[in-house]
């Protein structure tokens, strides 16, 4: 397929004079306005990301929505040049700061395909990087929607000949002089090359199952019509009929990854250390690590530790531990409970995307993404469907991480039942360690062989070299301690001399 025949077939449509459209407005404003209503109530929020050509409508387009449309249930968002904040995660930070929450509709100028194009078109990145971003934009996209998002995708066109008609016209008028933005001009000189990097961006859509709108820019009416039909008419599929993502039977599943179970069955968990070695290798691994932060400050490196395991198992101790060797002005520590009810109403990753640390610092999580294929699939919170493709999207979220100079260290801290319910009792004797121990730990306590399933199944899938899973015999305290900061300090030492290659 040629380049501009992606864009062939949105053109050549008939002129919509200003009076038929307003012969129309009411009802179809009325329409949508009703819709929006409806959609408050759902489970899943509205996208809507407008790009193509400069000059062809778009931001006059999402004038139209936002005047139109109840503006509390609306965000508009347009992107510049990342600033020094967002320089310092992956590209997608920004734009998970700003999803929308169930019910609501967020609109999106210059988002995630805009600089890819810009860089393509420019040539400062090689085609091969510009096709793997769009393999990551794709990834991201499908985590939106299958997670219940309705992804809107619209393309404002006009040919190079229309498209300098129009800047010439809109910077000939005062009133409309600043629609033309610096680089517009430049862009339309680099017309030939936009339409080849932008019929990439169709094919990869399309290929996706992801295809966009291509809309006529030249007429105002004719334009606006098609956009708010197409916006009208998947709300309405949507509230009308909701997805039903499909989940393997618990039999194919169990079949699946059989093979691979058993990995905590096989650790010995009484491992033990003596106290003088211990307080010598500890004191030695917090220097060590207080020196391995400040080295990846200069390298510009951040770094996520992540802990998981059992109630009682020594998550806590082990932070406490870690953040000795830290300087307190370059860590955070996130606890992670149930969600509240904003975090409920986003996308599960969305509460941790947004603690993603800068460089040189260091994001301690105590429990993480992880829960939802841990206590939500054990507790059913989630559906089959959800925790099945979870795996997935946390490799891809780790992945963005490591990608951006972060090295992800992920711990999981094993002890036996009997351990755990000395510990469970010991926490009952003593006042001030009471309110560790909750009816709660009890009840998952009796599910103790089905959470034993779901974290072998975790490490199992999602175990990559550059986001391995440490395990951790945590029986002995000292021993599991050490075991933890040793290993950070280690993995840190492995990143500074990958990111530094």
């Amino acid at each position: 397929m040629s380049d501009a025949s992606w864009f062939e077939d949105s053109l050549g449509k008939e002129k919509l004079e200003k009076k038929a459209f307003k012969a129309m407005e009411s009802e179809l404003r009325m329409e949508l306005v009703e819709l929006q209503q409806q959609l408050r109530g759902a489970n899943f929020p509205v996208m809507m990301v407008f790009a193509g050509v400069d000059g062809a409508g778009k931001h006059e387009m999402v004038n139209t929505l936002n005047d139109w449309m109840d503006p509390r249930g609306v965000s508009t968002h347009a992107y510049e040049q990342p600033d020094a904040v967002e320089q310092q995660r992956p590209p997608e930070w920004r734009y998970w700061r700003d999803l929308p929450a169930n019910g609501q509709i967020g609109i999106y100028l210059s988002a995630w395909y805009s600089r890819p194009l810009l860089h393509r078109v420019r040539r400062t990145r090689s085609e091969e990087a510009f096709l793997t971003r769009l393999k990551r934009i794709n990834a991201f996209e499908r985590t939106l929607e299958d997670n219940g998002a309705l992804l809107v995708k619209v393309w404002m066109h006009l040919d190079k000949k229309q498209q300098r008609l129009r800047l010439e016209e809109l910077s000939s008028d005062p009133e409309t002089e600043w629609e033309v933005k610096p680089g517009a001009w430049e862009n339309w000189g680099l017309y030939d090359r936009f339409m080849q990097a932008s019929s990439e961006i169709m094919r990869s859509s399309k290929e996706a199952g992801r295809p966009w709108l291509v809309v006529d820019g030249r007429y105002e009416y004719s334009r606006q019509l098609v956009v708010l039909h197409a916006l009208r008419d998947a709300l309405r599929e949507r509230l009308a009929k909701a997805p039903n993502p499909k989940a393997l039977t618990a039999k194919a599943w169990d079949k699946k990854l059989a093979a691979k179970r058993g990995i905590l069955k096989g650790m010995k968990l009484d491992q033990d250390i003596e106290l003088s070695e211990y307080k010598a290798r500890l004191k030695q691994a917090q220097r060590r690590l207080y020196q391995l932060q400040h080295r990846a400050k200069e390298a510009g490196m951040s770094t996520i530790l992540v802990f998981e395991g059992q109630d009682a198992a020594g998550k806590g101790g082990a932070i406490r531990r870690v953040v000795k060797g830290l300087d307190a002005q370059e860590y955070q520590v996130i606890p992670i409970a149930a969600p509240t009810k904003e975090e409920f109403a986003h996308h599960y990753l969305w509460r941790f995307w947004r603690h993603l640390p800068k460089e040189g610092r260091v994001t301690i999580f105590d429990r993480s993404w992880y829960g939802r294929v841990l206590v939500e699939r054990v507790e059913g919170f989630a559906d089959d469907a959800a925790w099945q493709r979870a795996f997935q999207e946390m490799n891809e979220f780790e992945q963005r991480l490591t990608e951006n100079r972060c090295v992800v260290c992920k711990f999981w801290i094993q002890i036996d039942k009997q351990e755990q319910l000395r510990r469970f009792e010991a926490r009952q004797e003593v006042p001030y360690k009471q309110w560790k121990i909750t009816d709660e730990d009890w009840r998952n306590r009796e599910k103790w062989d089905a959470y034993d399933v779901a974290v072998d199944d975790m490490v199992a899938l999602t175990n990559p070299k550059s986001a391995p899973w440490v395990l951790v015999e945590g029986n002995n305290k000292r021993w599991s301690r050490v075991k933890v900061i040793e290993t950070v300090c280690e993995q840190m030492e492995r990143g500074l001399k990958t990111f530094s290659s």
